[in-house]
């Protein structure tokens, strides 16, 4: 009964997070939108961005390409759409800088088949 309690206490904590990620107005911290802007970014700094996925690197680990560079990116199985996605193909990544072992990489929660 405690847990059942305790969970109707977070759910709406965890939902207005998840709304206040979407606001765009004064306080809030614009999505960066390119690979290059990325590299430099702060932790946990959204990010869309729209290119292409070029190469798996290994695992999880992909590399993406816009037209100001590359950034590796992660991506979970559960994240991808349901079509294929090649190299070729145009994509928009929603998600957030993840600075790890010295380096910035972006954690996707989002694939988007532009094409």
């Amino acid at each position: 009964m405690k847990r059942h309690a305790l969970a109707l206490l977070v759910l709406p904590l965890l939902s207005t997070a998840a709304l206040a990620a979407n606001y765009t107005g004064p306080g809030s911290t614009p999505a960066i939108t390119t690979a290059a802007a990325a590299l430099t970014a702060a932790d946990d700094t959204p990010v869309v961005l729209s290119g292409q996925i070029v190469k798996r690197l290994q695992g999880d680990k992909y590399e993406f390409k816009d037209a100001s560079g590359t950034i590796q990116v992660e991506i979970d199985h559960d994240d991808w759409p349901a079509q294929s996605v090649s190299e070729t193909a145009k994509v928009k990544l929603s998600g957030e800088v993840e600075h790890e072992h010295g380096g910035h990489e972006v954690d996707v929660d989002r694939v988007e088949l532009l094409n």
